[in-house]
């Protein structure tokens, strides 16, 4: 786990000549999800970029409102990525359970035409999100397990990358369909349909079956034959999922990655509070997560590499103080005219340094029947803490006003910053203890 140290973890791979080697191409199968997550993510980004702006502006809904749809919409997908991880590992069919999730969330795209009130659009958003529970894990598992342990970072860097490019096209063409179409809203629920279908056929064409598996390496002439594995391998329990809490450096990531999500405001929050600082006019509200996403696509892979080359941990603390500094600027900067493009950078910078690298130190940590549960503990954790701080902000917002919740985050964020970066210091091996002296040799001349 390179959050904790640089060392490599027991039983990390090397290259056959015992040194790390030089860092493999990419795999097939990373280039395959990073396709089904780039089409994926344009369907979901048309919604998701429209959705604030459309709840509040068009519903009418609180502040607090959004909050509480906002945390349920995270935290539906957190309770069931577990249920996705452990059923993966057990079911020893990554691809499947992944299949599942983006199915799911495809067949709810269309159901948002038929939704025009709170209560139906909960639902759905909670199916929605019940979906991309399912195969987030899954598919991490599925990226980790065709990548060496040297080059998960970049990996993961390279599979964000790709998501991210979604992630960019998506918020413009829902800009785009606003501004064309009769019923804005409703054409773009029907795009984002579309391009959901075709992101669970890429994946079923493409994608390999199975549970992944690492990359074959040559072996040197002169090493033995690794055992083969066994032909019915023992099955996956619930107990075997419980035990990976044991393993101290997965608690360590737990811990963090609960801590730092209790003080991350979420992105549709962030982009709100632009918005209202800055007085951006709601034509261009969906053009904003084009910022966050461009500055994420272009630093996603070297975020990556450089994890892997200088330790994750140093990378992952440096991209929370990037998001505190976006507070700072949001709370009390000037009202400069480059204001929102600084905001935005610091927000792509922080995701560039954070989301591959986190489940890349995790993957470093859990054997490869476990990979997609032990993803899933860490991330189940994570959401659940993003959706308290979803609740927290709106009611916050709503009693006390932006600048005073916001301050609020900014101080939770640099305090548990700095015990996440207490609990991930690197840890000294333990000296060892001195050989034994050898026995002295006979005295020849002694005779017995």
């Amino acid at each position: 786990m390179y959050l904790a140290d640089r060392s490599a973890p027991a039983g990390a791979k090397t290259a056959p000549d015992g040194g790390s080697g030089r860092a493999p191409a990419v795999a097939s199968t990373v280039l395959a999800l990073g396709a089904v997550s780039l089409i994926t993510d344009i369907s979901s980004e048309m919604v998701t970029a429209v959705l604030p702006l459309y709840l509040i502006a068009g519903l009418g809904l609180s502040p607090l409102g959004f909050g509480a749809l906002d945390g349920l919409y995270n935290g539906v997908s957190a309770l069931v990525q577990l249920t996705g991880g452990h059923l993966a590992d057990r079911v020893r069919n990554h691809k499947l359970v992944a299949g599942i999730g983006y199915g799911l969330s495809a067949l709810c795209k269309p159901l948002l035409l038929l939704a025009h009130s709170l209560g139906p659009i909960s639902v759905v958003l909670a199916l929605e999100r019940t979906g991309k529970g399912l195969r987030t894990a899954p598919r991490d598992a599925l990226i980790s397990l065709s990548t060496p342990d040297a080059a998960q970072g970049r990996a993961f860097g390279v599979h964000r990358a790709m998501d991210t490019t979604g992630a960019l096209l998506g918020p413009l063409a829902a800009f785009l369909i606003l501004g064309v179409a009769v019923d804005g809203y409703d054409a773009v629920f029907g795009v984002s349909a579309c391009f959901a279908v075709l992101g669970v056929v890429v994946l079923m064409l493409f994608v390999p079956s199975g549970g992944g598996g690492t990359p074959p390496r040559p072996r040197p002439a002169a090493a033995p034959a690794a055992p083969p594995a066994p032909a019915n391998p023992k099955p996956v329990r619930l107990r075997d999922a419980a035990a990976l809490l044991r393993l101290p450096r997965l608690r360590a990531l737990a811990l963090c990655a609960v801590l730092l999500g209790l003080t991350t405001v979420s992105d549709a929050f962030v982009y709100l509070l632009l918005q209202r600082r800055t007085g951006i006019d709601d034509q261009w509200f969906p053009l904003l997560p084009l910022g966050t996403a461009a500055v994420f696509l272009l630093l996603a892979v070297p975020a990556g590499a450089l994890a892997d080359r200088i330790g994750r941990r140093t990378v992952f603390l440096t991209g929370h103080a990037l998001l505190l500094a976006a507070y700072g600027l949001l709370l009390w900067a000037p009202d400069w005219p480059t204001l929102p493009y600084l905001v935005l950078a610091l927000h792509g910078m922080f995701y560039a340094a954070t989301d591959g690298v986190l489940p890349a130190a995790v993957a470093a940590t859990v054997p490869e029947s476990l990979r997609a549960t032990g993803l899933a503990l860490v991330g189940t954790g994570q959401a659940l803490a993003r959706f308290g701080c979803s609740l927290a902000f709106g009611a916050a917002w709503t009693l006390w006003g932006t600048g005073p919740a916001l301050a609020a985050a900014a101080v939770g964020l640099l305090c548990c910053a700095a015990v996440a970066g207490y609990v991930l210091r690197p840890v000294r091996p333990a000296p060892s203890a001195p050989p034994a002296p050898a026995p002295a040799p006979p005295d020849p001349a002694r005779r017995p």
